[in-house]
């Protein structure tokens, strides 16, 4: 019969799940015993070998001797029960102390559940411990299973929550601090990640529409204008115009060609309000394609924004009132009439991308140079457009006086582009990729292209040079200029129809519009 006994692989009674023997222990093994009489010295009988405990023992060849007086007799093995213990002595002898013997690693299986009292043939088996005192004297003894053993925590468990909280806490002020830092940021820019939902405009119109009082337009839109002087071509204060308070926020509305030099030149501009205090100001971004631009005010916070309305319920012969500073003359107000509705006008740069042009409002409100940027007032109080040029026998230019034919940037352009303008700094406007034929002809029956870009939304759409557009989106277009006006009244990315003339024949086509700056 083998010494030892190696467990197989058991079950945890606790989770079930197969559990490995644990290495490196090995139960002591009995010290020899006299025998009872002389025959049984001439073969000694064996003696049952300690066990691992949660082993299966094997049984021994014979009966368990003991004295005659006080047999005991051994439970029943149940297949959890361990052997005798490793130092029991025999019934009514005092125990030795055993000797040191070498000790075999010899895996064990873990206890079965606690609670439980284990039995060897002498009784209960004495408590176990690693290398610590039993009923007998020291070890070595068996370990405790895995799962009776205390495990040292490294960190308190209070520890955790505590990390936690820190580290949001620390996170919130650390987003707190970026976004105030990122709003410092962005109002030191003017701009405003949100457009013009974004800031703080003036919403209801301060009068009722039918209030038909020029002097309370006047009185209402007074504070709201005011009076910007810039750097022009190297001379200080070389250029005036006018312009409107758009929110509390410190942004003011112009026109382009009031500040462009200045840009260029990165020189002063000077904001002049109702009370003659000056404001240092900065451009928040421009459009000469739009004639528009945005202004951020230092120290704006007692300038009263005006409301904002609409040009597309203006009727030909509605009454409108015009504010501004012509020829340096600050707070000055004029009236008139709109004398026409979605006229074609352009205003001519230097180049393509500096010409200005503008589906304008018409009206024979005084405007003269130095009222470029004023609001165009409607009787609620409500600004209409922003006045940008006027009309003299020797054409559309800013160099002569008012003979009775001035344009207004429609709102509804002026709401497009500020907002561009206070989200990005910058503003887009809608392009085909193709030239037309610009110039005014009495018979002229359409506009004519004169070449079309390679990749472009003309050429995907399959116009060609000599294509006569005569109408978008059902508008008769008359000219180059007025399909240049009806092309940017749209936004990049818009699909549009037009109504497109080739050899006689009239077909209609869908361009996807493109976007560019300027």
């Amino acid at each position: 019969m083998s010494d030892e006994h190696r467990p197989e692989e058991q079950p945890d009674p606790l989770t079930d799940e197969p559990t490995q023997p644990l290495a490196g222990w090995r139960a002591a093994e009995p010290e020899p015993q006299p025998p009872a009489d002389p025959a049984a010295s001439a073969e000694p009988a064996a003696q049952p070998q300690g066990q691992a405990y949660g082993s299966d023992p094997e049984p021994a060849e014979g009966p368990v001797e003991g004295p005659t007086d006080a047999p005991v007799d051994a439970p029943a093995d149940d297949g959890m029960l361990a052997g005798p213990p490793p130092y029991a002595a025999r019934f009514g002898e005092e125990p030795t102390q055993p000797q040191p013997q070498q000790v075999q690693p010899q895996p064990t299986m873990p206890l079965p559940l606690q609670g439980r009292q284990e039995q060897g043939p002498y009784g209960p088996v004495p408590p176990q411990g690693a290398g610590g005192p039993g009923w007998f004297g020291p070890g070595p003894y068996p370990p405790r299973p895995l799962h009776a053993q205390p495990v040292a925590r490294k960190t308190p468990l209070w520890l955790w929550p505590a990390v936690a909280s820190v580290a949001l806490v620390v996170g919130v002020l650390g987003g707190l601090a970026g976004g105030a830092l990122q709003d410092e940021l962005a109002s030191q820019r003017g701009t405003n990640s949100g457009g013009l939902g974004g800031v703080r405009t003036q919403t209801a119109a301060p009068l009722d529409a039918d209030n038909g009082s020029v002097a309370a337009v006047a009185q209402a839109l007074l504070p709201s204008t005011v009076q910007i002087v810039a750097e022009f071509d190297g001379q200080a204060a070389g250029a005036t115009g006018s312009g409107f308070v758009l929110d509390r926020d410190g942004h003011v509305v112009t026109n382009n060609h009031v500040v462009a030099s200045a840009a260029a030149d990165d020189g002063p501009i000077v904001v002049i309000d109702q009370s003659g205090m000056r404001h240092e100001a900065s451009i928040v971004g421009r459009s000469s394609v739009y004639d528009l631009a945005v202004l951020a005010v230092t120290d704006a916070g007692d300038l009263e924004p005006a409301a904002l309305g609409a040009s597309q319920v203006l009727h030909v012969g509605d009454p409108v009132v015009a504010f501004g500073a012509p020829l340096g003359l600050s707070q000055t107000v004029t009236s008139g009439i709109v004398s026409a509705l979605n006229r074609p006008v352009t205003t001519s740069g230097e180049s393509d991308d500096d010409s200005s042009y503008i589906n304008a409002v018409q009206t024979d409100a005084a405007i003269n140079p130095g009222n470029s940027g004023g609001p165009l007032v409607n009787l609620a109080g409500e600004v209409v457009g922003v006045n940008s040029a006027i009309a003299t026998t020797g054409g559309a230019t800013t160099e002569s006086g008012n003979i009775g034919v001035g344009f207004a940037i429609p709102i509804e352009q002026v709401r497009t582009t500020v907002d561009q303008i206070l989200k990005t700094g910058e503003a887009r406007y809608p392009v085909i990729g193709a030239q037309v034929q610009t110039g005014t002809q009495a018979d002229s029956q359409g506009a004519t292209i004169t070449e079309v870009q390679a990749d472009t939304p003309a050429a995907r759409a399959g116009l060609e040079a000599d294509d006569v557009i005569v109408a978008v989106d059902d508008q008769p277009v008359q000219d180059g200029i007025a399909l240049i006006v009806a092309i940017r009244t749209h936004l990049p990315g818009e699909v549009v129809e037009m109504s497109v003339v080739r050899g006689g024949e009239q077909r209609v086509v869908e361009v996807e519009l493109d976007g560019k700056v300027g």
